[in-house]
């Protein structure tokens, strides 16, 4: 049997095709329909996603050593010719072994591999070979184990071995080496083909290498010094496509025009009065922000970025009052239907004196609520909502993304309110904003604190207004890490709480024991992940029998899932267990638990939202890190959470720890690895930022730069693509 990477990738077959960057991967000719499947797993469709899949990291076999220096327990790579080599079954373990005697002018030394029978199909004895790997001793002396191999050819010109060697993000069927096979190949028949992307007074003035050369450097690199300015020549290449593309966006914006909406001061006033609570100098400072961008003519597009439990919703409530008493129409998106369900109680309740007309919309119910004048809660079909909202006669809606179907239309919305803008698209965006005559004024809001570089680029387009504060008199949240040997006091602990008379929260990673979790996204042994159905039978029967348990995930039903927010809002039910569901803007102030089982399954932002949960009231509260692993680095990351309640500094130790992904959203903007790690870099976004001001102050529209409009209008194509 012959491995299907040394057939199906003949690195002679796909030099023989003309080549375009456009060309689609199953045009290569030894790129059948099975290893298409396979490379679309990886997201390379085309020459040029093959082109631009780049190494995650490198290993250095440059160094090749006589065999008399190998010693045991290190990595070597070795030159010479192979005196025998045979392959050989063992029915009791079921593998096959094959091994390799390779002997230089210093002397000889095994090489041995396991399961690669085809092997012997290659090499054969006289064969002179350089091979690289890790030695180690065995009964009968050291032997290079599972070594990297490649026949000596007489220019030495070493794909695998005997150089500084590319190794690549890989999936089941195709390996480092396979990419290796196509595309050194590859690069040779694209020589000269390929034009610069990059305006040369950039490229001069950053001194980068030119594509050709950066792209032989990145994939078969001479030192690891020019590898990394290739690297930095890339990074920088898809952040200035990103500025680009944002500034574009933001000189697009402030072209638009909107409703303008004047600010009432003695209407804001007495809003401000009627509260419960005295507004935070925070709260006071970005609402004033907010109410005087929309007055202007063009559209307000500004992010309210605040901590969990800073305020967000009060400030949210004082801008749609503003806008609806001035006659316009409101709509306020949630990324859930609790928590859709949720603001429309708690912005009722806010503007209860105000008599607007309040609407709830979501995507699954047939009757719809709307508060009304008279402030009684009624329901009404959805038709006859439609209707109304389409007439004008609703002030304020709020939904889920049931806003956004083509069958909603509104009167003469002028303000929308997005709460974590960052889980929407921006197509989804645009969908909810589109007006006829104007374009409404937008307010997105997010609990989940924004490092500097990515303000800078994916929400480059967005005016950022911070609430650094939170409301007077809350207390601290104790945050603890609990040891396996430790589970036993925690449950005790949160039993005396309940007897006191509170309420607590348990997450859990997983809904059931043998759903699957993108490992790409999270940290981690999913396998034995706890999962919420089985852990709420462990509590309700084991640990706490004789208290009202009750379970939340996103596959029950909407009524159900509300009946049992009502359940525990209520404090009918005492321990609610649920997956992270409840991350997002559920409030329920008598909760002082909150519990956390797999803990090192969740980034530090996302366990920050956790535990934000909880400590809401004047109640002392807690929150309980269970965690099952041992690792060093999951045990330093929840220090981190225990000793750090700023959600700010959190989410720079997250963004350094995880990367940009859980922010920016990977699989949103499909941005390479590469890419994503270079958003940690201050610096380096400051430079694309700056060079990408430049360059559309010069010529807003790109028309000298064609090459350069289409790379910026490719990504924002594949932005819009939710």
């Amino acid at each position: 049997m012959t491995r299907p990477e040394l057939t199906e990738g003949n690195p002679s077959l796909s030099a023989e095709i003309s080549m375009q960057l456009s060309t689609p991967i199953e045009e290569l000719k030894g790129v059948g329909p099975v290893l298409q499947k396979r490379l679309k797993r990886l997201k390379i469709k085309t020459v040029r996603d093959l082109i631009f899949h780049f190494p995650s990291r490198y290993e250095n076999f440059s160094n090749i050593v006589p065999i008399a220096q190998v010693k045991t327990g290190g990595v070597f790579c070795i030159e010479g010719k192979i005196l025998t080599i045979k392959t050989t079954r063992t029915w009791a373990r079921k593998m096959t072994i094959t091994e390799a005697i390779i002997e230089d002018n210093t002397g000889s030394i095994k090489a041995v591999w396991f399961n690669q029978f085809y092997i012997s199909n290659i090499l054969k004895e006289g064969d002179f070979v350089c091979m690289a790997g890790k030695v180690s001793a065995g009964k009968n002396g050291s032997s290079l184990q599972n070594p990297v191999y490649e026949k000596v050819e007489e220019n030495k010109n070493f794909t695998h071995v005997g150089r500084i060697i590319p190794v690549y993000p890989e999936t089941t069927g195709i390996s480092s080496r396979w990419f290796r096979y196509l595309l050194k190949p590859l690069l040779y028949s694209l020589k000269n083909q390929l034009p610069e992307t990059l305006p040369k007074d950039i490229l001069d003035a950053q001194k980068f290498l030119p594509l050709e050369k950066s792209l032989w450097q990145i994939h078969f690199p001479d030192s690891m010094e020019i590898t990394k300015i290739a690297q930095e020549r890339f990074s920088f290449e898809e952040l200035f496509y990103i500025e680009l593309s944002v500034l574009r966006e933001r000189i697009k914006i402030l072209k638009a025009k909107a409703q303008s909406i004047p600010t009432d001061l003695p209407r804001t006033q007495n809003f401000v009065e009627s509260l419960p609570f005295k507004l935070t100098d925070s709260q006071k400072k970005t609402s004033w922000q907010i109410l005087k961008d929309m007055e202007k003519t063009h559209p307000m597009n500004r992010l309210l970025e605040g901590d969990v439990g800073s305020g967000k919703t009060v400030v949210a409530t004082l801008a749609a009052l503003n806008a609806a008493k001035a006659g316009q129409q409101i709509a306020i998106m949630a990324p859930t239907e609790i928590l859709a369900k949720q603001h429309f109680q708690e912005i009722s309740k806010l503007l209860f004196k105000f008599k607007l007309s309040i609407a709830l919309l979501t995507g699954k119910a047939d009757i719809l609520r709307a508060k009304k004048l008279k402030n009684e809660t009624i329901e009404i079909s959805r038709k006859r909502l439609l209707d109304k909202i389409y007439q004008g006669e609703i002030d304020l809606v709020i939904g889920t993304h049931a806003l956004i179907q083509k069958q909603v239309k509104f009167n003469n919305l002028a303000l929308v309110i997005i709460d974590e803008q960052h889980r929407f698209g921006v197509e989804q965006r645009a969908k909810l904003c589109r007006q006829k005559n104007f374009i409404p004024h937008l307010l997105s809001m997010t609990a989940t604190p924004i490092p500097r570089t990515l303000a800078l680029t994916i929400y480059g387009d967005l005016d950022l207004s911070v609430i650094t504060e939170l409301p007077k008199g809350r207390k601290k949240i104790i945050t603890k890490i609990i040891e396996p040997k430790e589970r036993e006091d925690a449950y005790n602990f949160i039993r005396q709480q309940i007897e006191e008379g509170r309420q607590a929260f348990v997450i859990c990673p997983k809904i059931e024991k043998k759903e699957k979790i993108n490992s790409e996204k999270d940290f981690g042994n999913w396998a034995g992940a706890k999962a919420v159905e089985e852990e709420y039978e462990k509590l309700s029967k084991e640990i706490f029998p004789d208290l009202r348990l009750g379970m939340l995930h996103g596959k029950m039903a909407s009524k159900e899932k509300e009946r049992v927010m009502r359940d525990f809002k209520i404090g009918k039910t005492k321990i609610l267990v649920s997956t992270s569901v409840v991350e997002v803007g559920i409030d329920v102030p008598n909760a002082t638990i909150m519990m956390i089982e797999g803990s090192e399954h969740f980034g530090l932002a996302q366990l920050h939202q956790f535990r934000g949960r909880v400590g809401r009231s004047v109640y002392q509260s807690y929150c309980l890190l269970f965690s099952e692993s041992s690792s060093k680095k999951t045990h330093q990351r929840l220090v981190a959470l225990v000793k750090n309640a700023d959600g700010f500094s959190l989410s720079q130790e997250d963004l350094e720890q995880r990367g940009p992904g859980d922010f920016a959203g990977r699989k949103q903007w499909g941005l390479p690895d590469l890419v994503m790690s270079a958003l940690k870099d201050i610096t380096l976004v400051e430079r694309t930022r700056a060079a990408a001001k430049e360059i559309l102050e010069k010529d807003p529209q790109l028309k000298k730069y064609p090459l350069l409009l289409q790379r910026v209008e490719e990504l924002e194509k594949t932005m819009h693509q939710e």
